[in-house]
């Protein structure tokens, strides 16, 4: 669908009662008093493809199936109709898209919300880390052959995004991109035993590839939602990757403690992470999962309006903070090499994915 076929489909929906547009940037959804219809942006880039109706189709079948592993809310794909002037989910003259059918949830639970007015218990944070342990036990073992490169492409991905950042916050977002980088291929290119093992232990599983704030609704049972069907490579990943989002997030929200709390409570129930070189890697986990906030961030200032830009720009920023946090943290045995070496290894920061 185009902008303009999104708002005629929302006006659609208007004339049964009260709806509201939200925009990512990579879908749309559509809150109706009752449900809630993403549907997926005509876009393409170096991590997804959602360039042809087809292919928005599939990844509305994956979306579905993927996420009622743990959720109930995700009911229906539906199709979208063209009739005469106007779209609609009804039938029409001629499919034009695709979208996915999910009950309407409170947003006064969503947890990033709910963070923000300080509404999120210790209790809270048990509940849902016992939840995320007996999902990730349960999930299954993938056995993927471990590349140094692909790792690294993954946290490199953010360099598309360096030359608007230098442009819109300056030298220091450079910097801190740059150093990262370097950083994070010292670390994974110095620890591919680690990544194997990892590998050969079984904690390489079908996850949830997106799990943050936005993502979940602490209800008493809490409701997990929004996993990434897009990209297997970033949903078929290191249990430690996956929980490193959550802490990374709870700490960028200023809330450690709960940070801690859901730590251990998983760990106690899965064992996941056992010595030091495991703690080093949970570390850098957490650099990367806020360099994907930060990348993420970007590309929805890159689309915004002026107000709401600048807010975008301000988390970038904060993220980007965090990165260079950990970043600090898992390389203290290279950091002051990195600094000396920048200058003339420029050429070696990004090798394209795709």
């Amino acid at each position: 669908m185009t902008n303009k076929e999104i708002l005629s489909l929302k006006e659609t929906f208007s004339k049964e009662g009260s709806v509201e547009l939200i925009e990512t940037h990579i879908s749309w959804v559509i809150l109706t008093e009752e449900f809630a219809y993403k549907f997926k942006k005509p876009i393409r880039n170096s991590f997804l493809n959602y360039s042809k109706p087809i292919r928005r189709e599939f990844y509305c079948e994956q979306e579905l199936e993927l996420n009622s592993r743990y959720s109930d809310i995700y009911l229906d794909v539906v199709a979208v109709y063209k009739k005469g002037d106007s779209v609609q989910l009804n039938k029409g003259d001629e499919v034009i898209d695709f979208g996915v059918k999910m009950l309407k949830m409170n947003p006064d639970f969503r947890m990033d919300i709910m963070l923000r007015k300080d509404q999120v218990s210790p209790k809270d944070m048990i509940n849902l880390a016992n939840k995320i342990a007996a999902f990730h036990q349960n999930a299954e073992v993938v056995s993927p052959c471990f590349s140094p490169r692909e790792m690294s492409q993954q946290f490199n991905d953010i360099y598309m995004i360096k030359s608007f950042l230098y442009k819109e916050i300056g030298l220091e977002a450079e910097e801190q991109i740059n150093e990262a980088i370097l950083e994070s291929n010292y670390f994974v290119n110095g620890n591919v035993s680690l990544f194997q093992n990892r590998v050969e232990f079984g904690f390489i599983r079908d996850l949830h590839g997106d799990l943050h704030a936005k993502n979940i609704f602490l209800y008493k049972d809490p409701v997990i939602f929004d996993c990434i069907e897009f990209n297997d490579n970033f949903r078929q990943i290191d249990v430690l990757s996956e929980i490193a989002f959550m802490c990374m997030d709870l700490e960028a929200n200023g809330k450690e403690d709960l940070s801690n709390d859901f730590l251990t409570t998983y760990l106690e129930s899965f064992p996941a992470m056992s010595n030091l070189g495991e703690e080093q890697l949970f570390v850098y986990y957490k650099s990367y999962r806020a360099n994907v906030r930060a990348k993420v961030n970007a590309l929805q200032a890159k689309q915004a309006a002026p107000r709401e830009k600048k807010q975008f720009l301000k988390e970038v920023t904060k993220y980007l903070n965090m990165m260079t946090k950990y970043k600090d943290q898992f390389s203290k045995s290279t950091s002051q090499k990195t600094k000396d070496v920048i200058s003339n290894q420029s050429h070696f920061l990004y090798v394209p994915a795709y």
